[in-house]
């Protein structure tokens, strides 16, 4: 039995640990899975809690756009399936919770850490009852971006999730910012929450709430770099770590390296639209495959629907691809996407080029960062032709446009660090494992009323004193004015 013993590696010297891993499903668990083996490879004894049931999100949540009744039906179907999850995540909880006999095994096993994503925050309800440590792999919590309950985050100048706006917004995109914050907060109060705070209630007592136990994990390793979002105001326990799943690509199967030669000199186009979504359904599909036929390229296309009538020779459909070796590829000249981070992510370590088919959720604002980067272009699946996908997809790879060169300059700062995002990851995690968290990074400001630490009470008073002394003065001038004129009226009489 090693799992006391010491260990030495390049970060230097560790004590094996024990870490409680509670992940959410989709692509957020293709983000854990790699923290995890690279925790397990340290030596680590890794535990992983999952659900047997998955989720899964239709296109027609973003299939209108527009009108204002398309924005109404939009968070309409956007609450109602953010509800329904939480609803489910929440019954898991409940379930260990109830369970006595998994419950005394998770304390007694004495795990050093609970690494959790919080976007569905059982983990956070799970590992406040579980008294541990908390690391969070996160970019999104259950009402938009994490940034917005945990850093000061202006909305003059930081874009809320749906808004589409960068960090350089006219007074209308402001005012509108203002609008889409308005119903993030919305959700949080009355989509998101309530089922978390019915279990608060039921199993940590009146005054505690889900927020409060996110604000009071130890680090947050945030999906995020620089390269890709915009500046914003950040906190010590915040650690940047976003693309820390790139890697070098590996050499390709034999057949779809012969496919990948076989393009020559004008290169290979890859599309994929990510782990939840296969295809685009039979009439989007046959506007991309007739695109791609009167291109001079060659394209691999993950596609798991029907096979399109219109697909042209130089195209090869696949269930699967290795997405990471195929972006290494030298030949490789453009990324057709749905703009999930990940693969943007992997795009940037590989310097290529993106064409976005945005669909849900974040993927319209991170095609918008994409693009202010100077390195993509999007097209509305909503409007999508032949035509305009065809001169979408000439514009990428014109070599006389600036796409390549900005996506190497991107690439090359994105590489320029001194220590790798998921070496960083690592470290951070069994930072909070060696020192039993790391309060220290933690601001309390969570712990304060709202009214406390917006400072209303101190603005309050200063403006109670200023409007005191202001009728002091006012009532001594009067006074005094009176007298005087007092004064002057005996001494004329």
């Amino acid at each position: 039995d090693t799992r006391g013993s010491l260990c030495y590696n390049l970060m230097g010297w560790h004590a094996l640990g024990k870490i409680l891993v509670y992940p959410i499903d989709g692509s957020h668990w293709l983000n854990m899975r790699v923290l995890v083996e690279a925790l397990h490879a340290r030596g680590h004894e890794i535990t992983v809690l999952r659900s047997s049931t998955s989720w899964y999100v239709s296109i027609e949540i973003r299939k209108n756009r527009g009108s204002l009744w398309a924005l109404i039906d939009f968070y309409k179907n956007l609450f109602e399936m953010i509800r329904e999850n939480q609803e489910v995540v929440v019954e898991f909880v409940v379930t260990i919770f109830e369970n006595k006999t998994l419950i005394k095994e998770l304390r007694d096993t004495g795990y050093d850490v609970f690494l959790t994503d919080p976007a569905f925050p059982g983990g956070v309800l799970l590992a406040h009852y579980l008294k541990l440590p908390t690391v969070f792999n996160v970019r999104w919590i259950f009402n938009g971006d994490s940034h917005f309950i945990l850093a000061p985050s202006p909305l003059s100048f930081v874009p809320q999730l749906f808004s589409q706006y960068t960090d350089k917004m006219n007074f209308f995109q402001r005012l509108s910012n203002v609008f889409y914050h308005s119903v993030l907060v919305y959700m949080l109060h009355y989509v998101s929450n309530p089922p978390y705070q019915a279990a608060c209630d039921r199993y940590f007592g009146p005054g505690t709430d889900v927020v409060s136990m996110m604000l009071g994990g130890d680090i947050w390793l945030m999906r995020i770099d620089f390269t890709f979002d915009f500046p914003r105001p950040t906190m010590p326990n915040v650690v940047y770590i976003g693309g820390f799943h790139g890697k070098p690509s590996k050499p390709l199967p034999a057949d779809l390296e012969e496919f990948v030669q076989s393009s020559g000199e004008h290169g290979v186009i890859i599309m994929t639209m990510g782990t939840l979504l296969g295809d685009l359904g039979p009439e989007r599909s046959e506007v991309v495959a007739a695109a791609f036929a009167a291109l001079p390229q060659k394209v691999i296309w993950r596609h798991v629907g029907q096979r399109p009538v219109a697909l042209g020779n130089n195209t090869r459909l696949v269930q699967w691809m290795p997405q990471n070796d195929l972006l290494g590829h030298p030949k490789t000249r453009l990324f057709v996407t749905h703009g999930g981070t990940n693969g943007l992510y992997e795009a940037i370590y590989h310097a290529v080029p993106i064409l976005g088919i945005p669909l849900i959720f974040d993927q319209f604002d991170n095609m918008e960062r994409m693009k202010a980067r100077g390195v993509a272009e999007f097209v509305e699946l909503t409007t999508l032709d032949t035509d305009i996908l065809v001169k979408a997809l000439q514009s990428l790879l014109d070599p006389k446009q600036p796409y390549k060169s900005n996506m190497l300059k991107l690439s090359q700062l994105f590489h320029d660090k001194p220590i790798k995002p998921l070496d960083s990851a690592v470290f951070w995690t069994e930072f909070v494992m060696r020192h039993k968290g790391a309060p220290y990074l933690r601001s309390e400001s969570y712990k304060l009323p709202w009214y406390t630490y917006h400072s209303l009470d101190v603005i309050a008073t200063v403006l109670a004193a200023v409007l005191l002394t202001l009728y002091t003065v006012y009532v001594f001038c009067r006074f005094l004015i009176r007298s005087l004129m007092r004064v002057k009226k005996s001494k004329i009489e």
